[in-house]
């Protein structure tokens, strides 16, 4: 089936929009879950939209059909023929500026200002503020050690200074997601360097989950003792056999760099103690 003309026009109309682009367009219907916008130059149907976080962050008043918006191209899908904008970004053209800037891979640094419990705001260095949040940078955190902690406290303090690397722009929140722990060794890495399937570990349990138990066998790396290698003999739950903190043996039967996985067995620590004696 050949695209209507308006289809066509619709195509085209896409195609010359590019992410970063300033679009001006009217408010055709707004929700709770964002606005719909009719783009200047393309009056048949609203072709943009802003969602709920990429509305302003400072003006509280209500955004209501027929008012003229200016707002970024965040994104622009030509099939679902759908442009996603962004009006906080027009509202702070420096910031917005000064994160677009940022390539992957960049050391950064600042100064932790504030700790959450879903993750870390560094007040950068260099660039401006941001208008809302204690810092334009961010670490989530999964970001901010390869070793094993309970808080975010045990890593970072509010008011140290400290070196990250750039992951990405985050255009919903205008902040640049940061990663502490891509500054520092990966001990996965340097463990799957010396250590070969077939050896045996003395290690200590650190969580149990239904399909088994996690084991740290040394500072920062943890495996799993999967369910079926807990136990000479079959077992309903980790629990039945061993306990948060336990010091266990257990023996490498896997390791996955690539995937950063470390499969052992305790089930198999005798044999592989005959075998090597």
């Amino acid at each position: 089936m050949s695209e209507s003309s308006e289809d066509q026009a619709c195509r085209e109309f896409l195609t010359g929009i590019q992410v970063g682009d300033v679009c001006d367009g009217t408010v055709a219907e707004a929700t709770h879950h964002g606005v719909t916008v009719t783009l200047d130059g393309f009056p048949a149907r609203p072709l943009g939209t802003v969602g709920s976080q990429d509305l302003s962050w400072t003006r509280c008043q209500e955004i209501e059909p027929g008012q003229r918006i200016t707002a970024r191209v965040l994104s622009v899908d030509v099939d679902a023929a759908q442009v996603r904008l962004s009006t906080t970004a027009t509202e702070n053209p420096e910031l917005w500026s000064f994160l677009g800037s940022l390539r992957p891979g960049e050391r950064m640094t600042g100064t932790i200002a504030s700790i959450e419990r879903f993750g870390v705001f560094v007040a950068l260095d260099d660039g401006p503020g941001h208008p809302v949040f204690p810092g334009v940078g961010f670490i989530t955190i999964p970001e901010l050690s390869w070793r094993h902690f309970e808080d975010a406290s045990e890593v970072v303090r509010v008011g140290e200074q400290v070196t990250c690397e750039f992951l990405q722009f985050d255009t919903t929140n205008g902040e640049a997601r940061l990663s502490l722990r891509a500054t520092l060794p990966d001990p996965f890495a340097e463990f799957a360097d010396r250590t070969a399937v077939g050896r045996t570990l003395r290690g200590r349990v650190t969580k149990l989950v239904p399909f088994g138990a996690f084991v740290e066998v040394a500072d920062g790396v943890e495996g799993l003792v999967h369910l079926g290698e807990l136990a000479d003999t079959p077992v309903d739950a980790p629990q039945d056999v061993v306990r948060t903190g336990d010091g266990i043996t257990v023996v490498v039967i896997e390791v996955e760099r690539e995937g950063r996985r470390l499969h052992l067995s305790r089930r198999r620590v005798r044999a592989a103690r005959q075998s090597a004696g």
